[in-house]
């Protein structure tokens, strides 16, 4: 099993920490089998605040995927619809055991110099 770093809006990141998102939503699936998420809070935070497993990876048409997960999305189903426009296919990562760290880290504690895009694997 693989971890990998993703990088989130603080808005998005706030709402995982304190249990109202439950589903990181992605256009593209990673190709190996995840077993955490570390997560990346984007600028200004710019740190690596905390983690989460992954209970499960559902893949199915965006409409499909917000049925299934809109309670606990985090977001609007407007903001939804506009990041999987003219999409065949939504992932949905669905996060539990969610922690935030006392300390947050730098990336380069991670080997990483830059923030990713998407995301990027991290060695356990």
């Amino acid at each position: 099993m693989q971890n990998i770093l993703i990088s989130i809006n603080p808005e998005y990141v706030e709402k995982i920490l304190n249990g109202t998102k439950k589903y990181e939503y992605r256009k593209i699936k990673c190709k190996k089998n995840i077993d955490k998420i570390i997560i990346y809070s984007t600028f200004p935070v710019m740190k690596v605040v905390g983690e989460a497993k992954v209970e499960e990876i559902l893949e199915d048409t965006p409409e499909n995927i917000w049925n299934k997960t809109k309670k606990y999305s985090g977001v609007n189903k407007d903001f939804y619809k506009k990041y999987f426009n003219n999409k065949e296919k939504a992932i949905a990562y669905k996060l539990k055991d969610v922690k935030k760290y006392n300390v947050p880290k730098d990336l380069f504690s991670y080997g990483i110099k830059n923030a990713p895009q998407s995301f990027v694997y991290i060695k356990n």
